[in-house]
């Protein structure tokens, strides 16, 4: 059987339900031509995703001063990038940002903050600034906060949160490669106690960082036995100042290629483009087309992004729509970040 009939034999059985194991053989999903891979993509997106594309926008809010030594990371204190410094923002600034948002369209909406956890003063005005939205907003709230407890988690949710973003960044081989103040367990842990208190969990990582093709699949399959239902996939933009500085971008093709097995092991969920995504020719069109069913739009954080309102109109000519109505019904539309 050539690859290419195996990659459509493959896309019609997880149609039908397979869903792909870590036992199994995964090197299709490098042997295969490009092209086959993002056709059973494409088919696997329309099938379970639609044409919505989900869009989500954060505010950092509060940068730099950090713990951990993430390699990739501007806000680590372990590194000098000359990142902006701030303790948390004022509440009337982050509503104010967060109604911007919904009223250009945008579905979701992410308050991050720089450090291993939010405690504290810190946290309790993360709270406040949650239940305000609520109250006087509509679009759905998410947050990233590093590494919470049970209680937090559950205060959270009780605060208006739908969602908690926390990525597991790469492979658990590759991951003592680029941290090493918390372990990939810490990760998952703190996954799981979000997902325990009734939230949904966006996880995904970097790609580029100096893994393995190997790797990136173990972070698919990882990702889908924790069913994960948002994925954000962000390529490396090694920034001045870290121990990545200097790494070579990935190509485009090295990106849409991840995309499309991503697609094939987690079909279900919102595949999402995060950094890098003007790595993609066309701003990033063929993800769209292949694979990615989600994008974060706007600011992003110390990495440069695409505006709201490019990212409509690239939409909008794609055929796409990040509207609500009509599209599939679970959870992964209206609740994930």
């Amino acid at each position: 059987m050539t690859k290419e009939n195996a990659v459509k034999k493959l896309t019609k059985e997880i149609l039908c339900g397979r869903r792909i194991k870590r036992e199994d053989d995964l090197s299709i999903f490098l042997d295969a031509p490009l092209e086959a891979l993002q056709e059973g993509a494409h088919e696997l997106q329309r099938q379970f995703c639609g044409r919505h594309i989900d869009l989500c926008t954060i505010i950092n809010a509060r940068s730099g001063h950090c713990s951990e030594d993430c390699k990739y990371c501007a806000q680590s204190a372990h590194h000098r990038t000359g990142v902006e410094e701030y303790a948390f923002l004022a509440q009337e600034e982050i509503i104010a940002n967060a109604r911007a948002n919904e009223e250009a369209g945008v579905n979701r909406f992410s308050i991050v903050t720089s450090g291993r956890a939010l405690a504290g003063k810190e946290f309790d005005a993360a709270l406040d600034c949650y239940r305000a939205m609520r109250k006087k907003l509509h679009i759905d709230l998410c947050a990233s906060h590093g590494i919470l407890s049970r209680e937090q988690f559950r205060a959270l949710r009780a605060a208006g949160v739908t969602s908690y973003h926390h990525n597991i960044e790469t492979s658990r081989r590759f991951f003592p490669e680029i941290c090493t103040s918390h372990t990939y367990d810490d990760r998952i842990r703190t996954i799981r106690l979000a997902q325990g208190e009734g939230l949904n969990v966006c996880s995904g990582g970097i790609i580029g960082m100096g893994e393995t093709w190997e790797d990136r699949l173990d972070m698919a399959v990882s990702l889908a036995e924790l069913g994960i239902e948002s994925i954000p996939i962000n390529s490396l933009m090694a920034i001045p100042g870290t121990p990545l500085e200097g790494r070579t971008p990935l190509t485009s093709d090295e990106i849409l290629r991840t995309i499309a097995f991503f697609r094939f092991i987690n079909p279900t969920a919102n595949i999402r483009l995060g950094a890098g995504r003007k790595l993609i020719e066309d701003n990033g069109t063929p993800a769209f087309l292949y694979g990615a069913s989600a994008s974060i739009t706007g600011n992003m954080l110390t990495t440069s992004g695409t505006t709201i309102a490019e990212d409509m109109a690239l939409l909008q000519r794609l055929g796409l729509s990040n509207e609500t109505a009509g599209t599939r019904q679970d959870t992964a539309h209206t609740a994930n970040g």
